[in-house]
């Protein structure tokens, strides 16, 4: 079974943020990021520790821009680039002590998953918002309401009358969206910016 261990050092691939205390871990987890100019891009982790995250990405920036991305399961991480691999980036984690803590424990989950037959862990991906009641906007301007059922900073998953093809753009309130999967009820939906703050995307999910 893999641990993150304090006394292992970092994967040899960029000098870390700080003196290395952490081991990575192999991961595969999907995402978006946003550099200093503000320009947003899709991203894979493939390797992460509490200190600092190899990333596969189109974009690199320069080193030292400070970088924000929304990483499924994990959630948002911010830090700075600190050097190029091949076909990505390695950036730091900047986060406090408990926060490291607590990213250890998830990411100790996620190197032992798969050897342990474990289930997936939804712990961190939704939430339920207080406002529920919303719309949807297809690229025609036809508008639907629907019915929040729980949202993520990446994404929502809503109870609609209509279900729009696989991939089709949407606008969810005021946020840009394409739709990512079918149920019984409803549909979900990916965000197509990262969503920083909570409050902020409960707001843009307000029915005019």
């Amino acid at each position: 079974m893999q641990t993150l261990s304090a006394d292992i050092q970092t994967t040899p691939a960029a000098a870390p943020a700080e003196p290395a205390k952490y081991q990575r871990v192999k991961v595969s987890l999907l995402g978006r990021y946003m550099l200093a100019d503000r320009r947003e891009f899709p991203c894979q982790v493939i390797e992460m520790s509490p200190g600092d995250s190899c990333i596969i990405a189109p974009e690199m920036g320069k080193i030292g821009e400070r970088v924000i991305a929304y990483i499924d399961h994990l959630g948002r991480i911010e830090g700075e680039i600190l050097g190029e691999i091949d076909g990505g980036f390695v950036m730091s984690v900047k986060a406090p002590d408990r926060k490291r803590d607590k990213l250890a424990a998830q990411l100790t989950w996620f190197a032992n998953k798969d050897i342990l037959n474990l289930p997936e862990d939804r712990r961190h991906s939704r939430q339920v918002p207080d406002i529920r009641h919303s719309k949807i906007i297809l690229e025609d301007n036809r508008e639907y309401r629907c019915k929040i059922i729980d949202i993520s900073m990446s994404g929502a998953a809503v109870e609609i009358d209509v279900k729009p093809a696989m991939g089709t753009p949407v606008t969810l309130g005021r946020m840009r969206a394409r739709v990512v999967r079918h149920f019984d009820d409803g549909i979900a939906v990916e965000f197509s910016s990262v969503q920083q703050v909570f409050s902020v995307v409960q707001a843009n999910l307000r029915a005019e």
